[in-house]
């Protein structure tokens, strides 16, 4: 159970009624952040009590929750309080958030989009400039895919960039293919593997456009150099 002392009020109004409950600033954070851990509602409650006035102690009565919720039961009410209603966090939680949307929405980017007219990855600093010209906001509690679109569209007057995948050609030697054959998946889809009689193994993965010289770079050090990788048109 949370510090009733470190809690903070979540708010909620519908049809002239309100209700609060004490939360946990950081987990009620994380709770409403479609990018965040899953946190359980009696981990970030204060008190199991939903309240009409939390700083008088005024609790909400059961007519008003049925009225609203359909429900008597804290958990349930205070679980539509976060997800429909407003969480006043800190100014120093909120730049926190925004920065860690920023870092997840600028690092999909990175490893899916590409640049149309070369067919190669924008290095992560080209595309944090874009952002920082364009002027995006980042915020905590929309999901990274919807993010990613709104960035995109503000940066592609700036830079060329769009999202496409790419077939890369690997060829590995026997010793370093099984070790590398679990990498592979991580990367993209195998959409061909061939062994050659002298024991190497040749593939095509279909993956993410951005993630091209990381993958060749990748297998260079499992194979300690020996791999040769190539970019299918």
């Amino acid at each position: 159970m949370v510090n009733i002392d470190e809690a903070i009020i979540a708010k909620y109004e519908y049809c002239g009624e309100h209700f609060e409950i004490l939360v946990d600033p950081d987990l009620a954070a994380d709770f409403r952040n479609p990018d965040g851990p899953d946190v359980a509602i009696e981990d970030l409650l204060a008190v199991e009590e939903v309240f009409k006035d939390s700083k008088k102690g005024d609790k909400a009565s059961d007519e008003a929750m049925n009225k609203i919720f359909e429900t008597t039961d804290p958990i349930e009410v205070s679980k539509i309080i976060l997800e429909k209603g407003t969480v006043q966090l800190t100014a120093e939680q909120k730049r926190r958030m925004q920065e860690d949307k920023r870092k997840l929405v600028i690092s999909k980017i990175a490893k899916e989009a590409v640049n149309p007219q070369n067919g190669l990855p924008h290095p992560v600093q080209r595309i944090e400039n874009a952002c920082d010209e364009a002027r995006v906001k980042f915020d905590p509690f929309t999901s990274v895919d919807q993010q990613v679109q709104t960035a995109l569209k503000a940066i592609k007057p700036l830079i060329p960039i769009r999202f496409e995948k790419v077939k890369v050609a690997v060829r590995l030697p026997g010793a370093s293919a099984g070790s590398a054959y679990s990498v592979i998946h991580g990367f993209g889809e195998i959409i061909n593997e061939e062994w050659q009689q002298d024991g190497s193994w040749i593939g095509i993965i279909e993956m993410p456009g951005g993630l091209q010289d990381k993958f060749s770079a990748k297998m260079a050090e499992i194979s300690s150099g020996d791999a040769e990788t190539k970019t299918i048109k």
